[in-house]
């Protein structure tokens, strides 16, 4: 018998071509004439010079990388000042850096239960979140998407140590969570609410301050925040936000947290230049959020069936997976780009476009987004 230990991957690699879902990866180039409406550079920052400046100052003055885990010596003065002003500017007592949004994520799910303990998750959670779950080793009741109700009963049901997590804001249809009341469920239970704020920050709250803020939640006890660096501040990386003793608990049993190389000091820089950037134009904020609108207002108006925006992600169904991955690169054909959800990573199992808007659009750019999704939509739409 001959030894082929990885022939399972070709039966899997036949299966995914036969259903359409194969992935694969497109570099880009460094300048392209492509129309981005698919990647989540919100405020148009990741481009900017003041915020390219301040990453590559950083990475002159502390190297290309953070040399070690943060506990050891990937800590630098900059990451103190980031952790400082992203918490101030956000309404949190504390705050704490990693390398990733996935890695705060786990982070926050795995250092604050246990296995006897409980994670009530929305069923539109993010795939970090739902990997948090997993790795935690504590009971997960997955409940229906912005449901606060089926979270009141998980948590009755419980009885005991628990929190519930969900995102801000959904990144497949761009919806918007009920932070207000699920913030109300949760201090009845006695339990924390953790809110990745992934796709909040920089867009929604005054000045960006993001959707905990908008809700009169941060800073909280029972609250926690998570986010990315990656979106609106157009770098990379995470953090934590919450009360000082909770990220103390991070910094001494978060495995993603104390295992990890540090962030590399040119995202740090980069992140903290663009917080600075938006503390001083706190309208690029408002900006996002009104082209967002607009591209709804206008794809509904021609026909198209999208959700209306609660943030800066507009989502527009498709008839099928295939019709959507057509429709995506016929748009790209034209000289846009955007994003293509379907089975399996969307759970409802509706094939979407997926387009993102940005502050630094401008008016002629949306015009010409809009007018080459109309003119590359699928006969069966509308």
């Amino acid at each position: 018998m001959s030894y082929a230990p990885f022939d399972w991957i070709d039966d899997e690699a036949r299966r995914r071509a036969d259903a359409g879902l194969v992935r694969t990866l497109r570099p880009r180039a460094a300048e392209t004439e492509l129309l981005d409406l698919a990647g989540n550079d919100y405020l148009g920052l990741s481009r900017d010079p003041e915020v390219t400046a301040a990453a590559a100052a950083a990475a002159r003055t502390w190297g290309a990388g953070a040399t070690g885990s943060r506990l050891v010596t990937g800590s630098t003065e900059l990451h103190a000042a980031l952790e400082r002003e992203l918490a101030a500017f956000c309404g949190f007592e504390a705050a704490l850096v990693f390398s990733s949004g996935y890695a705060a994520n786990l982070a926050a799910l795995t250092a604050l239960t246990g296995h006897d303990s409980l994670i009530v998750s929305d069923a539109g959670n993010h795939a970090s979140i739902v990997d948090g779950c997993r790795l935690s080793r504590a009971a997960t009741a997955v409940v229906p998407h912005a449901d606060p109700e089926a979270v009141r009963k998980a948590l009755r049901a419980h009885g005991g140590r628990a929190l519930a997590v969900t995102d801000s804001v959904f990144s497949v249809d761009g919806d918007a969570a009920p932070l207000g009341v699920m913030a109300g469920v949760c201090r009845e239970a006695g339990a924390p609410l953790v809110v990745d704020d992934a796709h909040g920050l920089g867009v929604l709250g005054e000045g960006g301050r993001g959707a905990l803020a908008a809700a009169g939640l941060a800073g909280g006890e029972g609250i926690v925040a998570t986010l990315t660096l990656s979106k609106s501040l157009g770098s990379q990386g995470g953090a934590v936000l919450g009360p000082a003793r909770v990220v103390r608990h991070l910094v001494n049993t978060a495995r993603t947290f104390i295992f990890d190389t540090g962030l590399a000091p040119a995202a740090v820089g980069g992140a903290l230049g663009a917080l600075r950037l938006l503390c001083r134009e706190p309208e690029r904020a408002a900006r996002v959020r009104d082209v967002a609108v607009e591209l709804h207002g206008r794809l509904v108006a021609a026909g198209l069936t999208a959700v209306r925006p609660d943030a800066a992600v507009v989502s527009v169904r498709a008839p099928s997976a295939e019709s959507a991955v057509r429709w995506a690169a016929d748009c790209r054909a034209a000289g846009l780009a955007v994003g293509c959800f379907r089975p399996p990573s969307v759970p409802d199992g509706i094939s979407r476009l997926r387009l993102t808007a940005r502050a630094d659009l401008t008016q002629e750019q949306i015009a010409t987004a809009v007018d080459t999704i109309l003119a590359t939509t699928p006969l069966s739409v509308g």
